[in-house]
């Protein structure tokens, strides 16, 4: 119960909570914590107090409108969510997507991808003790925001993608602002891991915390850096590419320690690789069309249509059923936090309680993404 701090249960185990409204959950996640001692012997995660209905929401919007719904799910991978929503939509109207608009949304994506880790990063220094980098991950965030802003209008919910490509073009300044922004993050990629990674405290907080074995991630259907932190290839963009991903190089970050180390690491790597996805596209983005002609009112075909993406957290995908409307007859989304979080349990089970906040920092919850 909400009213107590803390209870007893038969066992004589102590039953705390944690939340809803505690700055280590980022956001109004409750857990259930019981314990024997020190030692955490269940998490239980507590959902629904902000839940908002959005998958029954969307059942009344149009094929244009819904989309940016779904910027306040994971507010942090705002473009990618986007970004899966126009591919659902194209998927079943067979639109052709001009090469343009599919470079212009690799980049936005990876700049997204980019700007969630660095928040991450910052954040999850913050939660074990380490005030600093949080400042040094904002001041490199900023840069990401100002170039989004100059393009899109906006910072956090940009609403820039759109069926068929993107809304409007890119600004004239955005290939130079994007070149500045890499040569200055490439040094400080490096920096961070003076700065963090390399402190003996900060690895004796994180190394053998947390393990997850690569069979359990598969079990609880982890995605993203929370799967691959334990050797599970799972990147959507390698697997299943979208848009130009197969036309550039990069690696799916792997980590097969399966520690809250690992899954830092597979952080940090996947950033230096979205740096050279966007080296590779600035300098070659084609000429044409930024968006392809499509119909003022968009009804998909009857029948059901799902597209998937790698946002920073996973793997976020969109099952529409279409009964040949303007709107969806139902909707579904995939996405990757509830997965991530069911397996903070297992993880949990036999550490200490102070190990439990740089558990949860790894896993990068994203709470209106999981509660929706």
């Amino acid at each position: 119960m909400l009213e107590h701090v803390a209870t007893t249960n038969a066992e004589g185990d102590l039953i705390i909570n944690v939340g809803p409204q505690h700055p280590a959950t980022h956001g109004v996640l409750h857990l259930v914590i019981t314990l024997n001692g020190e030692t955490i012997k269940k998490v239980e995660p507590h959902l629904g107090y902000i839940h908002r209905s959005i998958e029954k929401m969307c059942e009344s919007l149009t094929y244009r409108q819904f989309i940016y719904v779904t910027s306040r799910m994971d507010y942090l991978s705002a473009h990618i969510n986007n970004h899966c929503c126009a591919l659902v939509v194209e998927k079943g109207m067979q639109i052709e997507v001009p090469e343009r608009a599919q470079v212009i949304r690799v980049l936005m994506d990876e700049l997204t991808r980019i700007a969630s880790h660095e928040l991450w990063w910052g954040a999850m220094a913050m939660d074990i003790g380490a005030f600093t980098p949080f400042f040094h991950a904002f001041r490199e965030r900023e840069t990401i925001n100002d170039i989004m802003e100059e393009t899109c209008g906006a910072r956090l919910t940009m609403n820039y993608m759109v069926p068929g490509g993107v809304m409007v073009d890119i600004h004239p300044n955005f290939q130079k602002r994007v070149k500045d922004f890499i040569q200055l993050f490439k040094s400080k990629v490096d920096e961070y891991d003076e700065l963090v990674t390399g402190n003996i405290i900060f690895q004796s907080r994180m190394k053998d915390v947390g393990y997850l074995s690569k069979e359990d991630a598969i079990s609880f259907g982890c995605s993203g850096p929370t799967a691959r932190g334990s050797g599970v290839s799972c990147d959507v963009r390698k697997l299943y590419p979208y848009d130009v991903y197969d036309k550039v190089q990069f690696e799916e970050v792997l980590e097969t320690a399966g520690d809250s180390l690992a899954r830092y690491m597979v952080r940090i790597r996947e950033m230096k690789q979205s740096i050279s996805i966007i080296e590779q596209l600035i300098d070659n983005i084609p000429e044409g069309d930024f968006q392809a002609k499509t119909k003022a009112v968009i009804k998909l075909p009857k029948g059901e249509f799902y597209s998937r993406v790698e946002t920073a957290r996973g793997d976020f995908g969109i099952y529409i059923v279409s009964e040949g409307g303007t709107t969806p007859y139902r909707i579904k989304f995939r996405s990757p936090g509830f997965s991530n979080l069911s397996a903070l349990d297992q993880m949990a089970r036999g550490s200490k309680l102070g190990d439990l906040v740089a558990m949860m920092g790894t896993l990068d919850l994203v709470i209106p993404d999981i509660d929706r």
